[in-house]
């Protein structure tokens, strides 16, 4: 039995091997070059110039800065009527579960969003009850925030930190321990939407979460909700919104909040 296993595995190798070999050569032949160059080689438009940050934290030369550690004159409440009452000190917003949630005053439709979070040291509570905020997409499409460190707070895992909100579950759990900052850089792609108000395309998500891929190009199935399926209704460009949720934990702080339309 033992030299039948070793013989299987050694013809898959070599079918494997001759498959791969096959794909090369595929792949080779169709990106020889057009015997007239000038079919084949492109030289305009010329890609802009940007200048990156000086770590992947800094935001590059062409983002719009949401939040520098100053102030939320870039945000707004939720409702668009006031100003945004989150506490800002020591370069970071801390949110404020009284007042709601808060947007940005700008509108957006594609995006790269980079964002920093970090839970309180002292965190209590469990399930979604600990340290959970949201980062919605379009105003509309949640990024789940929550402490999920070392998988030790359970909890649904369409609901952790890393997720996509009751829809896609994180790849990997990289998440750091609270009193620890963590990073989210999302490549975000808004849905398009027909005459008709019925979806042409549907919104993609591309989550780095701490440098680690946790959800890629995946598909959003619709507007985020916590107790029906979730479906698309017909929008624009929207604003950013982030969460205050009404549980009983300790608020969470964000910072190096920037947006590369």
């Amino acid at each position: 039995m033992r030299n039948s296993l070793i013989l299987t595995a050694s013809m898959l190798c070599i079918v494997a091997f001759v498959q791969g070999q096959t794909q090369t050569s595929a792949i080779r032949k169709a990106n020889i070059p057009s015997a007239n160059p000038n079919n084949a080689e492109v030289y305009a438009p010329l890609p802009n110039v940007v200048v990156p940050g000086k770590t992947f934290s800094n935001a590059p030369s062409d983002a719009i800065i949401l939040f520098d550690g100053k102030n939320l004159d870039e945000w707004t409440s939720a409702d668009g009527k006031s100003p945004a009452k989150w506490t800002v000190a020591d370069g970071i917003i801390t949110v404020n579960k009284a007042t709601g949630d808060i947007e940005t005053k700008k509108q957006f439709t594609s995006y790269q969003l980079h964002i920093e979070w970090r839970i309180p040291a002292n965190i209590a509570g469990e399930g979604q009850e600990r340290g959970n905020s949201g980062v919605f997409l379009s105003g509309k499409y949640e990024i789940q925030v929550l402490d999920n460190s070392n998988n030790d707070n359970k909890t649904y895992v369409n609901g952790m930190a890393g997720s996509i909100y009751r829809e896609a579950i994180p790849l990997a759990n990289p998440e750091k321990k609270p009193g620890e900052w963590n990073v989210y850089d999302i490549a975000y792609t808004a849905p398009e939407f027909n005459d008709n108000g019925s979806v042409k395309t549907p919104a993609r998500v591309t989550l780095f979460f701490n440098g680690v891929l946790v959800q890629n190009n995946q598909e959003v199935q619709g507007f985020t909700s916590t107790d029906t399926k979730h479906v698309y209704e017909n929008h624009g460009p929207a604003p950013l919104r982030l969460q205050a949720h009404g549980d009983k934990s300790l608020p969470i702080s964000y910072r190096n909040i920037w947006i590369r339309e």
